[in-house]
């Protein structure tokens, strides 16, 4: 499970007070006439922690004040839509965090388990075949109208027929929607052994069937549209800043999923082109938080007076949820990255190691899987369960998957670099390459081997640039080209590019968002993160285990060896990873006692009153 809040970020996305008298439920049980018994919570595998009826989760402050504003900014070209589930355009920051409400809300402290928020409660078999989700009379959309099952089955719909493209592939398997009563609605399933289905249908935001009927989904630009969430669009200047304001009387505000969230009486985005611009605008006052990403900045920038005296808060928090793949990706779908030896002999010429001690002041580890810091990330060599999952695919694999461990080339010592340029020298030959005239070329084409590197960030070229002129020491040419955010996004989802650096972000509890990473039919599907372009039979059906896995145990084998088929598939060259979030704050800022695994959530954090 990816959610729904980022990527396109999918976000980090259920128990009703009104169930305080219904028992918690593991798996939905049939009584003597065949019924369900509804639930006010699912666990993707075993039980929910929360039971009904809970108060809050363990990791708010109840008791939050509400009040004042947060500043925060976003470093792009602007935005120039408020619809952020249409691939036209680029839509404003924060908007599907704030603006729409979902049937359940996701905690952050279990690996996937969901609760009412919308929906009072759902049903669903053993076999998870559909879903029922009852929904709450007292929900209501932020022009006062309630919230019905015909606006479920409407977004539905919507999304899948008309959104991003993501919604097609992450609720592939809905066979049929039905509106049983204005406050129930069915979900069938074209198979029962995709058990996430319930919880992914839960994380669907939810869309005003009334407001958009004289409306053409996606057209709207820069028109405020009417939600169901906690805020509301308030002022903004187009592409420069953007103001979400706390709807005071939120009918979910007293609910155990919202109870101590979304404290902030304003949330502000102002819109920045340049990331250094943004740090002295922080440490001016400008701005109230700020997330860092640059190790170096970390280790110079925060300085000064105001961070002696307390005026401003740096800590760097503990974190436990998988950090996914950063890197260099490919895009093999260039003829230049068609053959997985070129694309391993590359990896050769990135130097981590120097680029960690002399760029990064040593504060990064090396990534070696997609589901890095897990539990399912693979190592070693296959054994046991694992081992049985990949046997039936052994004559269709590399040989290197059950007979060498996986791991990104590093340096060791002043010899390292040359001993690996050797190395990449020699799987270049093997794929049918020479040097001539003091260039890499194909040995029966002359094509030279040549590339460009994409860029949106500035600040990415000195990691870059190293690289590049690691490669050409073998008679590589790469360029880099740095373009601005809007093309960029457009570029990457249209897939116009040799290579980028992307981070592929993973969650605790992996399934149906996995076909947009790696399944075949994502190939050419237009803004789909398949950026990689893998299109490998085995790596379907290994996609098809993760998701129909009946267990969290299994889910573990499967998801580790999906993780090693595509580390021997070089998709990319790994970068690395930090399990910690680096944050400064202004004083004045408060967060919980009690972090969860999946980190730092300013949803949760409030103002000193």
């Amino acid at each position: 499970m990816t959610s729904i809040r980022t990527a396109l970020q999918l976000t980090s996305l259920l128990t009703s007070l009104a169930l305080a008298a219904t028992p918690p439920l593991s798996l939905a049980s049939e009584d003597t006439a065949g019924s369900l018994t509804p639930r006010a919570g699912i666990a993707m595998h075993g039980s929910p922690k929360y039971p009904a009826g809970f108060a809050h989760f363990d990791y708010v402050n109840p008791d939050a004040p509400k009040g004042g504003t947060l500043s925060m900014s976003v470093v792009a070209n602007g935005f120039d839509s408020f619809n952020p589930f249409d691939i036209r355009g680029v839509a404003a920051a924060g908007i599907s965090t704030y603006l729409y409400d979902t049937l359940l809300e996701s905690s952050a402290d279990e690996p996937f388990s969901a609760y009412g928020l919308i929906a009072e409660s759902l049903e669903t078999p053993p076999d998870r075949s559909y879903v029922i989700f009852n929904l709450r009379k007292e929900a209501l959309f932020q022009d006062g109208e309630p919230i019905t099952a015909e606006d479920v089955k409407f977004s539905f719909e919507t999304l899948t027929n008309k959104g991003h493209p993501f919604f097609r592939n992450y609720y592939a398997d809905i066979s049929e929607v039905t509106v049983e009563n204005p406050h129930r609605v069915r979900f069938d399933f074209g198979t029962t052994s995709n058990r996430e289905l319930p919880l992914i249908l839960g994380q669907m935001p939810i869309l005003p069937a009334h407001y958009w009927k004289t409306r053409e989904f996606g057209e709207n630009g820069l028109t405020p549209p009417v939600g169901s969430g906690p805020y509301r669009i308030g002022e903004f200047e187009a592409g420069r800043s953007v103001t979400y304001e706390r709807v005071t009387d939120y009918w979910a505000q007293n609910l155990g999923v919202r109870k101590g969230r979304f404290n902030f009486d304003r949330i502000r985005y102002d819109y920045y082109t340049d990331d250094t611009v943004v740090l002295e605008a922080f440490k001016a006052g400008n701005l109230d938080f700020r997330q860092e990403t640059s190790a170096k900045n970390w280790a110079t920038a925060y300085t000064g007076p105001k961070f002696d005296n307390g005026s401003i808060v740096t800590e760097a928090i503990e974190h436990h949820r998988p950090t996914g793949m950063q890197g260099f990706v490919y895009n093999t779908r260039r003829p230049v990255f068609s053959d997985p030896k070129v694309r391993e002999a590359l990896a050769y010429g990135f130097d981590f190691e120097w680029a960690n001690k002399n760029l990064f002041y040593g504060q990064y580890t090396r990534t070696d899987s997609y589901f890095e810091n897990s539990e399912l990330a693979s190592s070693g060599l296959p054994q046991a369960r694992e081992l049985e999952i990949l046997e039936p695919f052994k004559e269709r694999l590399s040989s290197s998957v059950f007979t060498e461990v996986y791991a990104p080339p590093e340096t060791d010592g002043q010899q390292g670099l040359r001993k690996n340029l050797r190395t990449a020298l020699e799987l270049l030959t093997e794929a049918g390459y020479i040097i001539r005239d003091g260039k890499m070329v194909n040995a029966e084409t002359g094509q030279p081997l040549a590339f460009e590197v994409l860029l949106a960030q500035k600040n990415f070229e000195r990691v870059v640039l190293p690289f590049k002129n690691n490669l050409a020491k073998l008679g590589i040419d790469v360029s880099v080209r740095l373009v601005d955010s809007n093309q960029y996004v457009q570029r990457v989802r249209e897939f116009d590019f040799d290579m980028i650096t992307q981070v592929l972000p993973q969650s605790d509890s992996p399934g149906n968002e996995q076909r947009e990473y790696w399944h075949s039919s994502n190939v050419d599907a237009v803004g789909s993160r398949n950026y990689m372009g893998v299109n490998d039979p085995v790596v379907d059906e290994l996609v098809s285990m993760v998701i129909q896995a009946p267990d969290r145990e299994e889910l573990v084998q499967r998801v580790r060896a999906l993780d090693r088929v595509l580390l021997h598939g070089h998709y990319v060259i790994p970068h690395w990873y930090l399990a910690r979030d680096r944050v400064a704050y202004w004083k004045q800022l408060v967060r919980p006692e009690t972090t969860p695994k999946n980190g730092i959530d300013l949803n949760n954090w409030w103002v000193k009153p």
